[in-house]
């Protein structure tokens, strides 16, 4: 199997000190390759980056209506979040208004991801519960749409639960992809991750940014989608965070979504694009740089969109004594024309 080319560079002085490789995908709605770098039909675990194609069941089945999901509430069904009081707030009034609790969760609590909700936690020696949990609002969701389709809530983390098996078609379907005959693991969440392409990736993504072709039911989901994202980027990460910084800057005009592992996605809706990645090493300092300049490449972003991906983009490193010693950019390869 050929070796994936480097997309980011790490330098230190005048020496390239470290690289990180992988593969990235540009495509469109139908699928036609606009750019590529190295393998992007292998199979990989997207884990969080489909948390947007995630939704669209919770909106296409009517859960969404059913319990008056306000569109914060909607962002967070597609988040990976800090764990922050706010995240926490919001998917335990969600979890009250269906009559349910943190208990009812099948996530498993960790530490909050943010280090200072975290850190705040750890002083008023609290513990972390479920809704502490980054992917809580995802499984509110999913909850949430068990209660609405008359399934049992219990177990909705299972692979063969009618709620995953709805999710997997949803997806599948937008990457034009059979996903029931693909590798598939468990998230860190407990719920299953299914292997797709990054080219089925990116063509989903491109179908949530140009969304004409889907059937109205569908069309209408991924656009009330894209809305609620843009409205509260806040719940889909959190202070600090790229997805939420990216997002807070350009409005509508990107939907990224970060999966562990440096895995990345992002819909362009102006260019009808989508964007995927994955570094070889799981790195998220190198997806989050690799998909700074994509979408600088390709979205046509301009302002203070252009500035906060400028910043991930080329990084400066510094020392302790705040001496700037090195840089992470793009490798050549990424930025060469395709």
């Amino acid at each position: 199997m050929a070796e994936n080319p480097v997309l980011v560079e790490v330098r230190r002085g005048p020496l390239v000190e470290s690289t990180h490789r992988g593969a990235a995908i540009v495509c469109d709605a139908r699928g036609k390759i606009v750019a590529a770098w190295g393998d992007v039909a292998r199979p990989v675990y997207p884990r969080s980056a489909v948390k947007p194609l995630q939704a669209i069941a919770l909106v296409e089945t009517g859960a969404a209506d059913k319990f008056s999901l306000s569109e914060a509430e909607l962002a967070l069904s597609c988040a990976s979040h800090n764990g922050s009081p706010e995240h926490v707030a919001a998917v335990g009034a969600w979890l009250t208004k269906m009559g349910l609790s943190g208990s009812d969760l099948e996530c498993g609590a960790h530490v909050p991801s943010g280090a200072d909700a975290a850190m705040a936690l750890a002083c008023a020696g609290e513990k972390p519960t479920r809704l502490h949990n980054n992917c809580s609002g995802k499984h509110a969701g999913m909850l949430a749409t068990a209660l609405a389709t008359g399934d049992a809530p219990h177990g909705y983390s299972d692979a063969d639960h009618a709620v995953q098996r709805r999710t997997r078609a949803v997806m599948g379907e937008m990457a034009g992809e059979d996903l029931d005959r693909a590798p598939m693991g468990i998230d860190g969440c407990g719920i299953p991750t299914v292997a797709m392409s990054l080219a089925g990736l990116a063509r989903a993504m491109a179908r949530i940014a140009a969304p004409d072709s889907l059937a109205s039911a569908r069309r209408e989901a991924v656009l009330r989608i894209r809305r609620a994202v843009a409205a509260h980027p806040f719940m889909v990460a959190g202070r600090g965070r790229f997805c939420t910084t990216i997002m807070e800057a350009a409005g509508e005009a990107i939907l990224v979504k970060t999966g562990a592992e440096g895995v990345f996605a992002a819909a362009l809706p102006s260019q009808g694009l989508g964007i995927a990645l994955k570094i070889d090493d799981g790195a998220t300092r190198a997806s989050e740089c690799a998909t700074a300049a994509l979408v600088r490449r390709f979205g046509a972003i301009t302002g203070a969109a252009d500035a906060a991906l400028a910043a991930y983009a080329q990084i400066e490193l510094r020392n302790w004594s705040g001496t700037v010693v090195g840089s992470l950019a793009a490798a050549p390869a990424l930025l060469a024309e395709t």
